[in-house]
């Protein structure tokens, strides 16, 4: 009898390559947003999407704080409609990256969400900045 791991196969190699490859033109993870601002590469804007109490007891160094519900036209109107935008919210557990996510890319702009949000960036050893 199979386990439940193995009850369901496996996608092709090539289904599994599609799939992963693609992964990344959605997502990008903590260590890499690390890099990218602290070797001075960072281009796109790192968005907090929790609430302004959770942002002021600690968040990601650079990010500003946009909750996904404020998500709007107007509050990008400074940015060009090609800027890259990066969301994170506090961790696998919470959907407010994807919400505000979703938001951007009903705004034509181009996202991607920070795997891990919190959790994952202090998981990774890195310092929050705090309020």
């Amino acid at each position: 009898m199979p386990s439940a791991v193995s009850a369901v196969p496996a996608a092709s190699s090539e289904q599994a390559l599609a799939h992963f490859a693609q992964a990344f033109t959605f997502e990008t993870d903590c260590a890499d947003v690390h890099d990218a601002i602290a070797g001075g590469q960072q281009d796109f804007v790192l968005l907090d999407t929790r609430s302004p109490l959770l942002y002021a007891q600690g968040h990601v160094p650079g990010a500003l704080n946009l909750p996904h519900g404020k998500i709007v036209d107007v509050k990008l109107r400074e940015y060009p409609m090609d800027t890259l935008f990066v969301v994170y919210c506090a961790g696998p557990h919470c959907n407010g990256a994807h919400r505000g996510a979703e938001r951007l890319a009903r705004l034509g702009r181009p996202v991607k969400l920070m795997i891990g949000g919190i959790t994952g960036w202090l998981d990774e050893g890195f310092d929050l900045a705090r309020d």
